[in-house]
């Protein structure tokens, strides 16, 4: 792989000096290089490979990092950050000690925004935009957004607001539409269909050519011009979405053509006030595989050879709780018709393209709007029907104000599936689901379910449909334990953990899958091992039955501490008098950064090494300490 240009660069001034024909064989090097590293550590590939062209130019045009740019998502920023000196680390992206997948202010000063949830770019370009003009300096802000991200309302927000004066000043900011028609699931709304028919053939490109050629001819008449082409453009695309928020609409323009990109964007740059380039991009651009198929290489997962394609894909010998989550699904639709599914453009990646096939009617993909996705699904659950809200994790707390006054003040039986809830490795602090115990126990009239293996996921999951109020489940991302699964629809009995091993002094009360890091771990103890299953409501009662075998508690979970299902064990302790040591083992109150799953869960102490280590510690091999955890 000939890397001539791209070794010459170590920044973006690097790049600048470089002459705008080295740009095009340039470009060519960083997909190569794009394409190669991928192949060996994974991940997101498609989008990485489309913007290629785009992120040359912008680092070309603007004077970075003085200039600011926010990529939203942030998972198409692999050519960024090999342009901004960070080539030589691509070999340990996204790995333990190694450089995050997606944008993050401490690992450089060129990710002036840290991302990895969508539809933040344009808000936090705007207050980069304002906070320039009130220190008074000329500084350009770019928000780079794509066509699925723009559905979100959070987008539109921001767009409402930059094209508004304010006290006088307008933002000098440019929002760049990448718009490749395609999220990670493919995109949905009424937003994509406009943006379809605005790019439909050569229509549009050919009649604005024509009136170009028109106002050449015209007089010098600057005023009669520019009226002349407002309404010449107005017969063609009949006042654009953009312009009517106050933005300067330009485009749409070939997101791979370096020489219309650097032009139009150099123009842009001298332009003020709020500023719209639509660029049209494919996914997977230059390698013929991703082209074919965006949604298959979206991201690898592991190692491939380029030349090759990722690896057929083989049955998995154990199925992920995902696909036990679609099957459940299914099996529940099949049984009560009021059942409907939502997802908020994760259809793939939530387990749900099986229901939409069976169940078209009956599935429902709201594009990226999580708080959409929640109060829809109230509003369904309103007039009797059952939804089940199938959701990542960290994407739920995008929707939190929806949770608490839409579904849970007014007690609607709505179902959350929150799939990757704990950590989640590659994808890192963004991503995962560390929260989602303490965020939903707190909550009124909210319960939540944590089953600790694929068929108790299952069993959950028909618990939770059963019920009239709004319950969540939370598995992790990923194959279980390949516990063999029931057809059958099978609920548990409300509000009761289970013993699942019986022994002296110490009890140990796991909450989801680290139960059995937790009952490998009892063994060097005989200690009691109980799955709580339910984080809430609690098993008050058999709480208080083994305070009064047991000298000490440890708490096992896969979230966060603080607030977590420990708390609520030390709150039930704590309400009924009874003092007695309790150690609490979780996710500490730092955000975990990305890496292999399994070492992660090991630096945290929550394998069965650490849980072991943790008890030692903390009781030694004689009577438990008295002090109060």
């Amino acid at each position: 792989m000939t890397q001539k240009l791209l070794n010459q660069i170590e920044s973006p001034a690097d790049l600048r000096r470089l002459p705008r024909a080295d740009l095009h064989p340039l470009a060519k090097e960083l997909r190569d290089f794009v394409l190669n590293t991928v192949s060996q550590t994974g991940g997101h590939l498609g989008s990485n490979l489309g913007t290629v062209e785009l992120t040359v130019a912008l680092h070309y045009v603007f004077n970075t990092p003085y200039d600011r740019i926010v990529w939203d998502v942030g998972h198409q920023t692999y050519p960024h950050k090999v342009l901004t000196g960070r080539r030589d680390r691509m070999g340990s992206l996204r790995q333990l000690g190694g450089i995050s997948g997606f944008p993050r202010r401490d690992e450089s000063e060129y990710d002036t925004f840290g991302t990895g949830h969508s539809s933040t770019s344009i808000s936090a370009a705007l207050g980069m935009a304002l906070a320039a003009k009130l220190k008074g300096e000329d500084r350009h802000a770019v928000a780079v957004i794509g066509d699925g991200a723009m559905t979100a309302g959070m987008a539109f927000e921001a767009l409402n607001n930059a094209g508004v004066s304010h006290a006088g000043n307008n933002a000098d900011l440019l929002v760049v539409l990448n718009d490749n028609d395609m999220s990670i699931s493919p995109p949905v709304g009424a937003l994509n269909k406009y943006l379809a028919r605005l790019m439909s053939g050569n229509f549009y490109a050919a009649a604005r050519e024509g009136v170009k050629g028109v106002l050449k001819a015209a007089p010098p008449l600057f005023e009669l011009a520019r009226r002349f082409e407002e309404h010449a453009k107005g017969m063609v695309v009949p006042g654009t979405i953009f312009e009517e928020f106050g933005f300067n609409y330009v485009g749409p323009i070939d997101g791979h053509d370096l020489d219309a990109l650097i032009p139009t964007l150099e123009n842009l740059r001298a332009k003020r006030g709020p500023q719209f380039l639509h660029v049209v991009t494919k996914k997977g651009y230059g390698y013929k595989l991703a082209e074919a198929d965006p949604v298959k290489y979206h991201a690898a997962s592991g190692k491939f050879n380029p030349a090759e394609g990722f690896p057929k894909a083989t049955a998995p010998s154990k199925p992920t709780f995902t696909q036990v989550f679609g099957q459940w699904l299914c099996d529940m639709a099949e049984a009560d018709e009021r059942l409907v599914g939502i997802t908020p453009a994760m259809r793939e990646g939530s387990g749900m393209v099986e229901f939409h096939k069976r169940f078209p009617k009956r599935y429902f993909d709201v594009g990226i709007a999580e708080q959409h996705a929640v109060t829809f699904a109230a509003g369904l659950a309103c007039e009797g029907l059952k939804p089940v809200v199938a959701i990542y994790s960290t994407f739920l707390q995008r929707a939190y104000d929806q949770l608490i006054h839409d579904v849970a003040l007014q007690n609607l039986p709505v179902v959350f599936a929150l799939d990757r809830a704990g950590l989640v490795g590659a994808d890192g602090a963004t991503h995962a689901g560390a929260y989602d115990i303490a965020y939903v126990r707190c909550l009124p009239n909210c319960s939540m379910l944590t089953p600790s293996d694929e068929n108790e996921c299952r069993q959950a999951l028909t618990t939770a449909f059963r019920q009239s109020h709004p319950v969540a489940v939370r598995y992790p991302r990923g194959a279980g334990t390949g516990v063999a699964l029931e057809t059958t629809l099978t609920e548990w009995p409300w509000g009761k953990g289970v013993v699942r091993k019986t022994g002296k002094r110490i009890a140990v009360l796991a909450f989801g899958t680290v139960l059995h890091p937790a009952l490998k771990a009892a063994e060097a103890f005989d200690a009691t091992v109980v799955d709580m299953r339910f984080a809430k409501p609690l098993d008050e009662a058999l709480v208080h039955e083994l305070a009064r075998t047991h000298e000490a508690f440890v708490t096992v979970e896969e979230g966060c501490i603080m607030g977590g299902a420990g708390s609520a064990v030390g709150e039930c302790l704590a309400a009924a008098g009874i003092v007695m040591p309790v150690l609490h083992l979780g996710l500490p109150d730092v955000f975990i950064e990305h890496g292999d799953p399994a070492k992660l869960l090991a630096l945290n102490g929550l394998d069965a090494a650490g849980i072991e280590q943790s008890i030692r510690q903390r009781f030694g091999a004689g009577r438990p300490s008295l002090a109060v955890a």
